[in-house]
């Protein structure tokens, strides 16, 4: 289970470094393959592949918007969170300092995975090079260096 002290940490020094928007992310892990989510085409940086995240809503802890955000846009529930992976930073869509937080999430079943606001998932196997930014690439190297 997360620190929750860790979590207060992570929202203070985002605060404190000016960061507008906090945003989520889940590594979802299934037969040593991670769950990636393609963007629409139309969509702010479109056609990319995406780790399952999205924003935290005023006032939401970053555990309830993880939750909230994997059963949105993958139709999975969250069992537990595990590891905190590390963090991102970017300029949304909307002009605004982003800081995406990624976190391990085990979910109860792994499937179906219904889809809301992507075009396409694929179960990537790690061990291969993936179609994802540098910044999420980062972040899985991350994962598969720690376990």
């Amino acid at each position: 289970m997360i620190d929750t002290q860790l979590l207060i940490d992570l929202v203070s020094t985002a605060e404190a470094d000016g960061v507008q928007q906090l945003v989520v992310g889940a590594v979802i892990i299934h037969e040593e393959r991670v769950l990636l989510l393609k963007r629409p085409g139309d969509d702010f940086m479109g056609g990319i592949h995406e780790l399952p995240s999205g924003k935290v809503e005023p006032g939401e802890a970053l555990e309830v918007g993880l939750a909230r955000e994997v059963t949105e846009e993958a139709g999975l529930v969250v069992s537990a969170i595990g590891a905190y992976l590390g963090y991102f930073d970017y300029t949304s869509g909307s002009g605004k300092l982003s800081r995406q937080f990624t976190f391990v999430v085990e979910v109860e079943t792994t499937e179906p995975v219904v889809l809301t606001e992507h075009d396409e998932f694929t179960w990537a196997p790690l061990e291969e090079e993936l179609p994802v930014t540098d910044a999420v690439n980062a972040v899985l190297n991350t994962y598969t260096a720690t376990r």
